[in-house]
């Protein structure tokens, strides 16, 4: 249960993250640096606010290596969906190469030693 709470909360997490990071390359590209940034800014407080919370859930169950992995395996299941509908990127094989890294990545970390 520890373990669905964390990915659940790091997925919210992400979604705020990503909006935060990204979004206003579309939205606000017009707009002054410093609304950019305060919008931004805002967007990341939720982030924190459940990221926060995520890790120190996961902590409990998960050693320091294991969740930054998982974080980052999170963090690209979302980027991904969000550059290729929201922001129309497009994706090649170097993408494909990339998440297979990751999953190489998570078998070590995960792994029994």
């Amino acid at each position: 249960m520890t373990l669905a709470k964390t990915i659940l909360l790091l997925i919210l997490s992400n979604v705020f993250m990503t909006f935060a990071w990204y979004a206003h390359l579309k939205n606000l590209r017009t707009a002054p640096l410093i609304i950019a940034i305060l919008v931004s800014w805002g967007i990341a407080f939720f982030e924190y606010v459940i990221q926060v919370p995520a890790n120190r859930i996961g902590y409990t169950s998960l050693s320091l290596p294991q969740l930054k992995i998982l974080q980052e395996i999170i963090t690209l299941s979302v980027f991904v969906p969000f550059a290729l509908i929201y922001m129309k990127a497009s994706l090649s094989w170097n993408h494909l190469f990339a998440a297979l890294c990751l999953v190489g990545a998570a078998y070590f970390i995960f792994k029994p030693q």
